[in-house]
């Protein structure tokens, strides 16, 4: 059963093969990794997942792959968003007639990007979303990838109008005082309202994790874990904080050329999978590589 509360969730990476196919073998050597590590769930098929460079027919396999591979025994959270609010509202609906519904536990929808609405129009979306999902609903707001930043009042306003559908957020604007207001906002009304379902604040940057607890986010959906989700596990579990500082500086790295294009590079080095993404991305650069590489001894891990 999915518990946001003090919690880690793997935004899984999908591994490609030399020729760029799906890498079956490296994913099931990832998704091993996260059993190992016991996290808490995985995020499939979301940005980190590359989704948007993904055929249905490979979307399918994937999806399948994983939940074979779990077998209910970690819970799954579906990546599915857009600016086309119609056509996430019909995928849902053949979704809730299909075995699809009882394999995951949540759904992780991003703002819309592109089209940059105003904060009705993101209500008035997530609103027609809730309204055709059977799953729980966690909000992404990501401005520096869509364009357009969700406030705390809006927020707030979908979790209370859908009386706890709506569970939560995947806060990941960077903004520290956004995230706080958003807390102080969560824990206020809760006070007025203590029979409200929980609204879960969950950290979308792995920088800024620590801090994020520490201010009273409920856990974090990390990149990083994809790789190291053990140490992150006693981040967010056990609130070891030097966690934060001993990759703080490989994290800077992960983002330098994009996501997911420097934990792929992580993951090479380390001899998880390749290093290959998917046009309009190109693999990190040599330069890139060495930094990483450097990185990963400074910390600890043998390379080669």
């Amino acid at each position: 059963m999915l518990n946001l509360r003090n919690s880690l969730g793997t935004a899984l990476v999908t591994p490609f093969s030399e020729e760029e196919g799906l890498d079956y073998i490296a994913l099931e050597r990832l998704l091993r990794i996260q059993w190992d590590a016991e996290v808490d769930y995985v995020v499939v098929l979301g940005t980190t997942g590359e989704k948007a460079t993904l055929d249905e027919e490979e979307i399918e396999s994937i999806q399948d792959n994983i939940i074979a591979y779990y077998n209910t025994q970690v819970p799954l959270v579906m990546g599915l968003g857009g600016y086309n609010t119609d056509a996430i509202c019909r995928k849902l609906h053949d979704i809730a007639y299909s075995p699809l519904e009882h394999c995951f536990d949540a759904m992780l929808s991003v703002c819309p990007y592109y089209v940059k609405p105003t904060q009705e129009g993101l209500y008035q979306h997530f609103m027609e979303i809730y309204n055709n999902s059977p799953w729980p609903i966690i909000l992404y707001n990501v401005p520096g990838r869509t364009g357009v930043n969700m406030l705390p009042e809006t927020a707030m306003r979908l979790w209370q109008d859908t009386e706890g559908g709506i569970i939560g957020i995947k806060e990941a604007s960077g903004n520290m005082e956004q995230i706080k207001k958003l807390i102080r906002m969560r824990d206020e009304y809760m006070s007025e309202n203590p029979d409200m379902p929980y609204f879960s604040i969950l950290c979308g940057d792995d920088g800024l994790a620590a801090e994020s607890m520490q201010a009273g986010a409920d856990g974090l959906i990390s990149v990083a874990s994809n790789a190291f989700p053990k140490d992150f596990m006693r981040l967010i579990h056990e609130r070891d904080y030097t966690i934060q500082d001993k990759y703080a500086g490989l994290i800077k790295l992960l983002f330098e050329e994009g996501n997911p294009v420097g934990i792929k590079a992580v993951l090479a080095e380390l001899g998880i999978a390749t290093d290959n993404v998917r046009l309009p991305l190109v693999p990190a650069s040599e330069d890139l590589h060495r930094k990483i590489k450097a990185e990963l001894q400074h910390i600890g891990y043998r390379i080669g």
